[in-house]
């Protein structure tokens, strides 16, 4: 079967099957080009004694790169140290895995001042986040 016969484009709702076939196809061709094989994920979370989430961060590993892609703090629990304590969790845990680097991006409206205070750089922003925001995309190096 060639690109061009009889293929069918289909556009639908979220499809799990077929972002798991996208990520493997797509780790596959990046360690190819790269030699670097996949990295893994991790997260933190702060639980408050009655077991309810305080706030967590996610992420993910690769070839000595570590990615944020959410951090969140509960409304009552901002303003209490937690933010800081979870990427200061996470920066160490990314070490611990061989990162020498850590990158995460913050809409305006969001947090890319308090990436700032923890060292990060602004590396540059995507315009026409709606309501005139930006989303910033921020890096750091991390001492290893």
């Amino acid at each position: 079967m060639t690109a061009d016969s009889a293929a069918i484009l289909t556009v639908g709702d979220r499809d799990p099957e077929l972002s798991e076939k996208l990520d493997e196809a797509l780790t596959a061709f990046n360690e190819a080009a790269t030699g670097t094989a996949h990295g893994d994920s991790f997260s933190v979370k702060v639980t408050d004694e009655d077991g309810e989430l305080v706030g967590g961060l996610t992420a993910w590993t690769w070839g000595g790169l570590c990615g944020i892609s959410l951090l969140w703090i509960r409304e009552d629990s901002r303003g209490h140290g937690w933010g800081s304590k979870i990427l200061q969790a996470a920066e160490a845990e990314a070490v611990r895995r061989g990162c020498d680097r850590i990158a995460v991006s913050s809409f305006t409206f969001q947090a890319p001042g308090f990436y700032q205070r923890h060292g990060y750089v602004e590396t540059g922003r995507m315009l026409g986040i709606p309501g005139g925001h930006e989303d910033v995309h921020l890096f750091k190096r991390l001492a290893v």
